[in-house]
């Protein structure tokens, strides 16, 4: 874990400019969720919107929204790719998202252009610099 400040930044996972993260399944699938960044930048959450299995997005999507105290935020798809599942517990419980922002992933997304997209992205050490930057 890489610590810029009061932020943390989990190694091995890709990054995007609007703060969301992707990790790389073993199967090939992509799991998305927001930085630690992102969620302490939105104050508690009290509701995630999740999307519908199964629908297209393309890199740079709107995803979903996510509801704190503070604001409504949108979330982009850092991958193009078809939904294939949406973690469900967010529904009920938001806050997992503030408590783990790396394990409470959002949704699941098989992609449809991984490599090439991927170089798109920030590796931990890039999006840290990038935080130090904000």
């Amino acid at each position: 874990m890489i610590e810029v400040g009061e932020y943390k930044v989990k190694e091995g996972l890709y990054y995007t400019k609007d703060h969301e993260w992707a990790q790389v399944m073993e199967d090939g699938t992509v799991l998305i969720g927001i930085s630690d960044y992102a969620q302490k930048e939105l104050g508690d959450l009290a509701y995630v919107e999740l999307p519908e299995i199964g629908k297209e997005v393309s890199k740079g999507d709107v995803l979903c929204e996510v509801e704190s105290v503070k604001a409504v935020s949108e979330v982009y798809a850092p991958v193009s790719g078809e939904i294939i599942e949406v973690n469900e517990e967010l529904e009920d419980t938001p806050e997992k998202i503030n408590e783990e922002p790396y394990e409470a992933w959002i949704v699941k997304i098989k992609p449809s252009n991984l490599e090439e997209e991927l170089n798109e992205l920030m590796v931990a050490e890039k999006y840290a610099e990038y935080l130090e930057s904000l």
